[in-house]
């Protein structure tokens, strides 16, 4: 058993307890993936980041856990081990504000802007690849909630999500998730569905649900992997284009009011950042 750091951070939220919370363990040294896997389930949260020594030409390096297993990227994880590599000083950022995560994804460009107070994050997604997948048939619910014509379709850039529109953000919010037939979808049963804003003066552009039984979240609060995908998806559609940029509003339907600011660059590179609130700072014996 050692003693080592902990912090819980509110992630993609302006106040604390908005966001989606996010384990760090700081102090690493001598735990293998059994290890780090057991803590993550012990904790329950979405996701568990664990700190370990770079590899030359990474800032930092950081291991990302769900209660039930390991993710390759993920991304309120990602903005969140920025956050805390800079406020530990574990990395600094070079005079434009870049940073390199390595992940197991690989390694991945990282912006930081501000100060503690008010430090934005964003990281550059994995790039996106849509997977030739045949369709599932949809529980009722779903049937029901998807948008006319649409299907579901599945996308990976680390993660596997299947993706889905909506008919309406109304819609959407009302909807109560098959949570067994979502679990059963090919791709560790993950389904983040989406639609526009229905008003053109809430602050958002889009509006993000996103279920995850197959890895043990049911309905996670705020999501960076899944939202990179929507806005690939929606790349790829034409609906977006490079130079883009958007605020997804996630979390409302679980008391929370996370904030995704998403966009494309001029390379057609995803990008998803925000803000961090610290909420807790102490340790942890294991």
């Amino acid at each position: 058993m050692a003693v080592r750091r902990y912090l819980q951070l509110d992630v993609f939220s302006a106040r604390p307890g908005a966001g989606n919370a996010l384990g760090v363990i700081v102090d690493s040294d001598g735990l293998d993936s059994q290890g780090m896997q057991a803590i993550a389930a012990w904790l329950n949260l979405s996701e568990t980041i664990f700190f370990l020594p770079p590899d030359e030409g990474a800032s930092y390096h950081v291991r990302i856990f769900t209660p039930k297993g390991e993710l390759p990227f993920a991304g309120h994880p990602s903005v969140g081990a920025a956050w805390a590599a800079v406020e530990l000083g574990l990395a600094t950022p070079d005079e434009d504000g870049r940073l390199v995560q390595q992940c197991a994804a690989g390694m991945l460009p990282v912006h930081v802007q501000g100060g503690r107070w008010f430090r934005q994050i964003k990281v550059r997604s994995p790039q996106a690849e849509r997977r030739e997948q045949p369709v599932p048939v949809l529980p009722d619910g779903l049937a029901t909630l998807a948008h006319p014509g649409q299907s579901p379709v599945l996308w990976n850039n680390g993660p596997d999500w299947w993706l889905l529109q909506a008919s309406s953000e109304a819609a959407l919010r009302r909807y109560t998730p098959e949570l067994a037939a979502i679990a059963a979808l090919p791709g560790r049963g993950k389904l983040a569905v989406f639609a526009p804003a229905d008003r053109p003066d809430v602050g958002y552009q889009y509006v993000v649900r996103a279920f995850a039984p197959g890895v043990g979240v049911n309905e996670d609060p705020v999501t960076g992997s899944a939202n990179a995908l929507v806005a690939a998806h929606l790349l790829a559609q034409g609906r977006i284009k490079p130079g883009d940029q958007y605020l997804a509003s996630q979390g409302r339907e679980l008391g929370r009011n996370g904030e995704v600011r998403v966009q494309v660059d001029i390379d057609s590179q995803i990008w998803i950042g925000g803000e961090v609130q610290p909420v807790i700072s102490g340790q942890i014996e294991w």
